[in-house]
């Protein structure tokens, strides 16, 4: 399978590509690095993206910032910034990508836990994961030539330490069982499912 895996170079996004490479075409995408580069906040850059690597099987999104901070403090640029990138990027991975995907691949986009399992600070991040959520539940019922979509939904990840304290009382997750979720969802046939790896 020919898989396209943005974020590749990241925490999460390197285990996934460690767990699939030896089987499959890696095509690595990063903001900076990798085979290919692109800006998710702009789709014209997501466009420019799927035109130069063609056609391809299965596209794993493992990118997109959103803002933790006070409630109090938080202005309507601090939200945004998770409505433009992790929201609105990977919604755009799909929107644009479903024209490129060739049939029966799939799509497997990255929430979190905190959809349904709130922190303080973390009010921003709780409202993107829960709208990806349902995007990927909602986009399934739609998707042509059966292409697939779900969600990839971890807990803290044990390589993010500087994120353990706004997660009082989480256990980390570890990056192979974050992996084997993405790996679940490429090469499984369920579609429309949130994977929560808690």
């Amino acid at each position: 399978m020919k898989i396209i895996i943005i974020g590749a170079s990241g925490t999460i996004g390197k285990h996934v590509v460690k767990a699939l490479e030896t089987e499959h075409e890696i095509v690595k995408v990063g903001s900076k690095s990798g085979d290919y580069q692109v800006n998710i906040t702009d789709a014209d850059s997501v466009k420019a993206l799927f035109e130069n690597v063609g056609s391809f099987d299965a596209l794993i999104s493992t990118t997109g910032d959103a803002h933790f901070g006070p409630l109090q403090q938080m202005t309507e640029a601090d939200f945004r910034v998770g409505v433009d990138s992790k929201l609105l990027g990977q919604v755009n991975l799909v929107l644009i990508g479903q024209h490129y995907i060739n049939p029966k691949g799939s799509f497997t986009l990255t929430s979190g836990s905190l959809a349904n399992d709130p922190i303080v600070l973390g009010a921003a991040v709780s409202s993107i994961n829960g709208a990806l959520d349902s995007f990927v539940k909602a986009a399934a019922i739609e998707l042509d030539k059966g292409v697939r979509i779900n969600v990839v939904a971890p807990d803290v990840v044990e390589e993010s330490p500087a994120y353990f304290p706004f997660f009082q009382g989480h256990i980390p997750v570890s990056m192979h069982r974050v992996a084997q979720a993405y790996v679940k969802s490429v090469l499984g046939a369920q579609t429309g499912q949130v994977y929560p790896v808690i």
